[in-house]
């Protein structure tokens, strides 16, 4: 099962992977843990040489984590236009861990700051949440309007798609819109 493209086993098991956040100073702390940062090697005087992620840390997480990427590439949002772009200049494979980098992020985000999701689709949430709780265990109201209700209301999903798609087509435009830095040359 899936909230917004991320799987909620997937979800859970990082929660428990991660513990307390209040052990990670930041969010780069976090990504570390899950060993989604670059190596960098420097010697002397010569400029620093940043390679592949070092894959330090819990592993499991980490996999866990770039499943939930490529999940969220086929999932309207934020997120897929940040896989899209990335998976142009640099491949599929880059851009799945470049995601899920941004995920361990934004995750430290929210943890950290008691906040929710500001992308989330509210009807698809709860009915993904009430399917986890009903294969949980939980009893069963049929015939009570809860709160995941509104997903059975195709007016409701479109809405919150073309939401979601209109999110996506801003972050596309705000990007498009960088320019890249021109190159200084030392002493210059």
């Amino acid at each position: 099962m899936t909230i917004n493209g991320v799987h909620v086993t997937v979800a859970v098991s990082l929660l428990a992977a991660i513990g307390d956040i209040a052990r990670f100073r930041s969010a780069a702390k976090l990504a570390s843990y899950f060993g989604l940062t670059p190596r960098i090697r420097q010697s002397g005087n010569s400029p620093a040489q940043h390679g592949r992620i070092s894959k330090e840390g819990r592993a499991h997480a980490r996999a866990m984590l770039v499943e939930a990427a490529r999940a969220a590439k086929s999932t309207p949002g934020p997120l897929r236009a940040f896989f899209r772009r990335i998976a142009i200049k640099r491949g599929q494979p880059v851009a799945a861990v470049a995601t899920a980098r941004k995920l361990a992020v934004l995750v430290w985000h929210l943890l950290s700051q008691g906040e929710d999701y500001a992308w989330s689709r509210p009807a698809l949430l709860a009915a993904k949440l009430r399917r986890a709780a009903l294969d949980a265990g939980a009893p069963s109201e049929r015939g009570k309007p809860g709160a995941a209700s509104a997903y059975s209301f195709k007016a409701v999903r479109e809405r919150e798609r073309a939401w979601i798609e209109q999110a996506e087509g801003a972050y596309e435009r705000f990007v498009a819109n960088w320019l890249t830095a021109p190159v200084r040359k030392p002493g210059a």
